[in-house]
Protein backbone atom coordinates (compact mmCIF):
# COMPACT_ATOMS: atom_id res chain seq x y z
CA UNK A 1 0.00 0.00 0.00
CA UNK A 2 1.43 3.38 -1.03
CA UNK A 3 2.37 5.69 2.25
CA UNK A 4 0.08 8.72 2.23
CA UNK A 5 1.58 12.18 2.18
CA UNK A 6 0.58 12.79 6.19
CA UNK A 7 2.10 9.83 7.22
CA UNK A 8 5.78 10.52 6.28
CA UNK A 9 8.03 12.34 8.81
CA UNK A 10 8.91 15.50 8.20
CA UNK A 11 12.73 14.67 8.46
CA UNK A 12 14.24 11.29 7.60
CA UNK A 13 18.17 10.64 8.57
CA UNK A 14 20.16 7.65 6.48
CA UNK A 15 23.17 5.49 7.85
CA UNK A 16 24.34 3.27 10.29
CA UNK A 17 23.88 3.17 13.96
CA UNK A 18 25.86 1.23 16.46
CA UNK A 19 25.19 -0.49 20.11
CA UNK A 20 28.46 1.01 22.15
CA UNK A 21 30.88 -0.35 25.31
CA UNK A 22 32.19 2.50 26.81
CA UNK A 23 34.77 1.22 29.51
CA UNK A 24 33.85 2.37 32.78
CA UNK A 25 35.79 4.60 35.03
CA UNK A 26 35.96 3.27 38.01
CA UNK A 27 36.53 -0.21 36.86
CA UNK A 28 38.47 -0.72 33.48
CA UNK A 29 37.28 -4.17 32.89
CA UNK A 30 33.30 -2.97 32.99
CA UNK A 31 31.98 -1.24 29.96
CA UNK A 32 28.57 0.81 29.92
CA UNK A 33 26.42 -0.12 27.21
CA UNK A 34 25.06 2.82 25.31
CA UNK A 35 24.19 3.48 21.45
CA UNK A 36 26.26 5.78 19.07
CA UNK A 37 25.91 6.41 15.61
CA UNK A 38 25.61 10.08 14.18
CA UNK A 39 22.37 10.33 12.06
CA UNK A 40 20.65 8.33 14.56
CA UNK A 41 21.64 10.56 17.74
CA UNK A 42 20.82 13.45 15.03
CA UNK A 43 17.71 11.82 14.26
CA UNK A 44 16.80 11.73 17.91
CA UNK A 45 17.74 15.23 18.52
CA UNK A 46 15.07 16.46 16.04
CA UNK A 47 12.87 14.19 17.34
CA UNK A 48 12.77 15.39 20.74
CA UNK A 49 12.76 19.57 19.09
CA UNK A 50 9.03 18.47 17.96
CA UNK A 51 9.51 17.25 14.20
CA UNK A 52 8.53 13.86 13.13
CA UNK A 53 11.47 11.58 12.15
CA UNK A 54 11.91 8.15 10.63
CA UNK A 55 15.47 6.35 10.21
CA UNK A 56 16.25 4.80 6.90
CA UNK A 57 19.11 1.90 7.43
CA UNK A 58 19.59 -1.53 8.30
CA UNK A 59 20.40 -3.64 11.59
CA UNK A 60 21.27 -7.43 12.05
CA UNK A 61 18.51 -9.68 13.26
CA UNK A 62 20.16 -9.76 16.46
CA UNK A 63 20.15 -8.71 20.07
CA UNK A 64 21.79 -5.69 19.32
CA UNK A 65 19.51 -4.69 16.51
CA UNK A 66 16.35 -5.31 18.69
CA UNK A 67 17.90 -2.79 21.02
CA UNK A 68 18.41 0.13 18.50
CA UNK A 69 14.82 -0.76 16.93
CA UNK A 70 13.70 -0.42 20.53
CA UNK A 71 15.94 2.43 21.48
CA UNK A 72 14.06 4.42 18.34
CA UNK A 73 10.44 3.24 18.95
CA UNK A 74 10.37 4.61 22.40
CA UNK A 75 12.13 8.15 20.78
CA UNK A 76 9.16 7.82 18.73
CA UNK A 77 11.46 7.75 15.58
CA UNK A 78 9.55 6.25 12.59
CA UNK A 79 11.49 2.64 11.67
CA UNK A 80 9.32 1.42 8.88
CA UNK A 81 12.75 2.17 6.24
CA UNK A 82 14.96 -0.13 9.34
CA UNK A 83 15.62 -3.14 7.53
CA UNK A 84 16.18 -6.79 9.58
CA UNK A 85 19.06 -8.25 7.90
CA UNK A 86 19.36 -12.22 8.85
CA UNK A 87 22.54 -12.38 6.85
CA UNK A 88 24.91 -9.93 8.80
CA UNK A 89 25.47 -8.26 12.27
CA UNK A 90 24.80 -4.69 14.07
CA UNK A 91 27.46 -2.82 14.46
CA UNK A 92 29.20 -2.02 17.28
CA UNK A 93 31.98 -0.04 18.94
CA UNK A 94 34.29 -0.03 22.39
CA UNK A 95 35.50 3.01 23.98
CA UNK A 96 38.29 2.92 26.28
CA UNK A 97 40.47 5.68 28.18
CA UNK A 98 43.61 6.36 29.43
CA UNK A 99 46.04 9.02 29.86
CA UNK A 100 46.25 10.10 26.20
CA UNK A 101 42.58 10.83 26.53
CA UNK A 102 39.46 8.24 25.04
CA UNK A 103 39.99 5.47 21.91
CA UNK A 104 37.37 3.97 19.58
CA UNK A 105 38.09 0.25 18.33
CA UNK A 106 34.77 -0.45 15.87
CA UNK A 107 33.25 -3.97 14.68
CA UNK A 108 31.66 -2.54 11.92
CA UNK A 109 32.42 -4.56 8.70
CA UNK A 110 29.68 -6.67 7.05
CA UNK A 111 27.42 -4.99 8.83
CA UNK A 112 23.67 -4.89 7.96
CA UNK A 113 24.21 -1.62 7.38
CA UNK A 114 27.06 -1.57 5.57
CA UNK A 115 24.89 -3.79 3.11
CA UNK A 116 22.64 -1.72 2.65
CA UNK A 117 21.94 -1.08 -1.26
CA UNK A 118 19.90 0.83 -3.83
CA UNK A 119 17.02 -1.49 -4.14
CA UNK A 120 16.33 -0.94 -0.52
CA UNK A 121 15.71 2.39 -0.84
CA UNK A 122 12.30 3.92 0.68
CA UNK A 123 11.29 5.82 -2.43
CA UNK A 124 7.69 6.81 -1.13
CA UNK A 125 9.23 8.11 1.65
CA UNK A 126 12.36 10.23 0.30
CA UNK A 127 9.36 11.70 -2.18
CA UNK A 128 7.22 12.92 0.65
CA UNK A 129 10.24 13.86 3.47
CA UNK A 130 10.45 17.57 3.71
CA UNK A 131 14.73 16.73 4.78
CA UNK A 132 17.40 14.25 4.54
CA UNK A 133 20.07 13.99 6.82
CA UNK A 134 23.21 11.93 5.93
CA UNK A 135 27.00 12.14 6.45
CA UNK A 136 30.48 11.32 5.85
CA UNK A 137 29.54 8.25 7.39
CA UNK A 138 26.62 7.39 5.48
CA UNK A 139 28.77 7.07 2.45
CA UNK A 140 32.03 5.55 3.43
CA UNK A 141 30.79 2.49 4.96
CA UNK A 142 30.63 0.85 2.02
CA UNK A 143 30.23 1.27 -1.90
CA UNK A 144 26.74 -0.25 -2.00
CA UNK A 145 25.29 2.13 1.00
CA UNK A 146 27.27 5.42 -1.16
CA UNK A 147 25.45 4.16 -4.70
CA UNK A 148 22.47 4.19 -1.98
CA UNK A 149 22.82 7.60 -0.35
CA UNK A 150 23.60 9.18 -3.63
CA UNK A 151 20.33 7.88 -5.35
CA UNK A 152 18.31 8.60 -2.12
CA UNK A 153 19.55 12.62 -2.54
CA UNK A 154 18.75 12.86 -5.94
CA UNK A 155 14.98 11.05 -4.91
CA UNK A 156 14.04 13.79 -2.50
CA UNK A 157 15.51 16.73 -4.36
CA UNK A 158 13.88 15.92 -7.45
CA UNK A 159 10.81 15.96 -5.12
CA UNK A 160 10.74 19.32 -3.70
CA UNK A 161 12.74 18.22 -0.76
CA UNK A 162 16.00 19.09 0.50
CA UNK A 163 18.95 17.10 2.00
CA UNK A 164 21.06 18.04 5.07
CA UNK A 165 24.67 16.67 5.22
CA UNK A 166 27.23 16.99 7.89
CA UNK A 167 30.63 16.26 6.61
CA UNK A 168 31.82 13.73 9.58
CA UNK A 169 34.79 12.64 7.99
CA UNK A 170 36.05 9.29 9.54
CA UNK A 171 39.95 7.99 8.10
CA UNK A 172 39.45 5.27 9.25
CA UNK A 173 37.19 4.32 7.00
CA UNK A 174 38.59 5.61 4.00
CA UNK A 175 41.43 7.52 2.20
CA UNK A 176 41.15 11.26 2.35
CA UNK A 177 41.49 11.59 -1.39
CA UNK A 178 38.42 9.07 -2.14
CA UNK A 179 36.69 11.37 0.77
CA UNK A 180 37.43 14.93 -0.69
CA UNK A 181 36.43 13.58 -4.24
CA UNK A 182 33.05 11.54 -2.70
CA UNK A 183 32.02 14.48 -0.74
CA UNK A 184 32.56 17.18 -3.46
CA UNK A 185 30.12 15.76 -5.37
CA UNK A 186 27.84 14.79 -2.14
CA UNK A 187 27.88 19.11 -1.74
CA UNK A 188 26.31 19.47 -5.18
CA UNK A 189 23.45 17.61 -3.86
CA UNK A 190 23.14 19.35 -0.41
CA UNK A 191 20.90 22.21 0.32
CA UNK A 192 21.98 22.68 4.49
CA UNK A 193 25.69 21.44 4.81
CA UNK A 194 26.78 21.14 8.57
CA UNK A 195 30.88 20.58 8.63
CA UNK A 196 32.96 20.88 11.36
CA UNK A 197 36.39 22.86 11.35
CA UNK A 198 38.34 20.44 11.25
CA UNK A 199 36.61 17.94 8.74
CA UNK A 200 36.15 20.95 6.17
CA UNK A 201 39.80 22.20 6.16
CA UNK A 202 41.19 18.76 5.83
CA UNK A 203 38.38 18.36 3.07
CA UNK A 204 38.83 21.46 1.17
CA UNK A 205 42.70 22.52 1.88
CA UNK A 206 41.50 25.55 2.99
CA UNK A 207 41.96 27.37 6.87
CA UNK A 208 39.73 30.67 5.89
CA UNK A 209 36.64 30.90 7.20
CA UNK A 210 35.24 33.14 4.62
CA UNK A 211 37.06 30.89 1.90
CA UNK A 212 35.34 27.80 3.18
CA UNK A 213 32.12 29.11 2.87
CA UNK A 214 32.49 30.23 -0.42
CA UNK A 215 33.67 27.25 -1.59
CA UNK A 216 30.89 25.37 -0.20
CA UNK A 217 28.21 27.86 -1.31
CA UNK A 218 29.91 27.61 -4.97
CA UNK A 219 28.99 23.78 -4.97
CA UNK A 220 25.08 24.77 -5.08
CA UNK A 221 24.78 24.74 -1.48
CA UNK A 222 22.04 26.94 0.13
CA UNK A 223 23.04 26.96 3.86
CA UNK A 224 26.12 26.56 5.65
CA UNK A 225 26.20 25.99 9.07
CA UNK A 226 30.24 25.65 9.86
CA UNK A 227 30.28 24.32 13.61
CA UNK A 228 32.75 26.13 15.90
CA UNK A 229 32.58 24.42 19.33
CA UNK A 230 33.09 26.87 21.69
CA UNK A 231 33.04 30.03 19.93
CA UNK A 232 29.59 29.07 17.88
CA UNK A 233 29.28 28.46 14.46
CA UNK A 234 29.39 31.06 11.49
CA UNK A 235 26.04 30.46 9.27
CA UNK A 236 26.08 31.78 5.06
CA UNK A 237 23.82 31.49 3.10
CA UNK A 238 24.45 33.26 -0.93
CA UNK A 239 23.01 36.39 0.80
CA UNK A 240 24.16 36.63 3.89
CA UNK A 241 26.85 35.49 6.93
CA UNK A 242 26.72 35.44 10.38
CA UNK A 243 28.94 34.22 13.56
CA UNK A 244 25.84 33.16 15.86
CA UNK A 245 27.57 32.93 19.33
CA UNK A 246 27.06 30.27 21.42
CA UNK A 247 25.76 29.50 24.79
CA UNK A 248 28.03 29.36 27.83
CA UNK A 249 27.32 26.00 30.08
CA UNK A 250 29.53 24.06 32.13
CA UNK A 251 30.16 21.12 29.78
CA UNK A 252 31.28 17.97 31.45
CA UNK A 253 30.51 15.31 28.03
CA UNK A 254 30.63 16.76 24.34
CA UNK A 255 29.73 13.31 22.71
CA UNK A 256 27.41 13.39 20.21
CA UNK A 257 27.22 17.07 20.49
CA UNK A 258 27.79 17.91 16.87
CA UNK A 259 24.46 15.42 15.95
CA UNK A 260 23.05 17.61 18.53
CA UNK A 261 23.37 20.36 16.66
CA UNK A 262 22.33 19.31 13.49
CA UNK A 263 19.13 17.76 14.43
CA UNK A 264 18.18 20.92 15.96
CA UNK A 265 19.34 22.94 13.36
CA UNK A 266 16.79 21.26 10.42
CA UNK A 267 14.35 20.76 13.09
CA UNK A 268 13.85 24.11 13.61
CA UNK A 269 14.39 24.84 9.50
CA UNK A 270 11.70 22.67 9.37
CA UNK A 271 9.54 24.36 11.26
CA UNK A 272 9.95 27.29 9.91
CA UNK A 273 13.14 29.13 11.29
CA UNK A 274 15.77 31.45 9.09
CA UNK A 275 19.13 29.50 9.37
CA UNK A 276 19.88 32.71 11.83
CA UNK A 277 17.23 31.74 14.29
CA UNK A 278 17.93 27.94 13.82
CA UNK A 279 21.16 28.30 15.26
CA UNK A 280 21.14 30.04 18.04
CA UNK A 281 18.33 27.78 18.72
CA UNK A 282 20.41 24.58 17.88
CA UNK A 283 23.76 26.83 19.61
CA UNK A 284 21.53 26.03 22.89
CA UNK A 285 20.30 23.05 22.34
CA UNK A 286 24.21 21.11 22.01
CA UNK A 287 25.68 23.23 24.74
CA UNK A 288 22.74 21.86 27.13
CA UNK A 289 23.44 18.54 25.94
CA UNK A 290 27.04 18.57 26.65
CA UNK A 291 25.99 19.01 30.92
CA UNK A 292 24.76 15.51 31.00
CA UNK A 293 27.18 12.18 29.51
CA UNK A 294 26.39 10.36 26.43
CA UNK A 295 25.42 11.39 22.96
CA UNK A 296 21.82 10.51 24.04
CA UNK A 297 20.58 11.19 27.18
CA UNK A 298 21.55 14.46 27.71
CA UNK A 299 20.00 15.72 25.07
CA UNK A 300 17.48 18.59 25.70
CA UNK A 301 13.40 18.37 24.68
CA UNK A 302 11.71 21.50 22.73
CA UNK A 303 10.79 22.95 26.11
CA UNK A 304 13.56 23.82 27.89
CA UNK A 305 15.09 25.10 25.07
CA UNK A 306 12.78 27.04 24.66
CA UNK A 307 12.82 28.17 28.30
CA UNK A 308 16.92 28.43 27.90
CA UNK A 309 16.15 31.04 25.43
CA UNK A 310 13.33 32.99 26.58
CA UNK A 311 15.74 33.37 30.08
Amino acid sequence: MALTQTSIPQVLAMGEAMVEFNQSPGDPRQYLQGFGGDTSNFVIAARRQGVSTGFVSAVGDDRFGRMLLDLWREEAVDTRWVRVDAQAPTGVYFVSHDESGHHFDYLRTGSAASRYCQQDLPHDALAGAAFLHLSGISLAISASACDAAFEAMSTIRAAGGKVSFDTNLRLKLWPLARARATMREAFRLTDVCLPSWDDVTALTGLDDRDAILDALLSCGVKVVALKLGREGCYVATPDERRIVAPYAVNAVDATGAGDCFGGAFVARLALGDDPFAAARYANVCAALSTTGYGAVAPVPRAERVLHTLAG
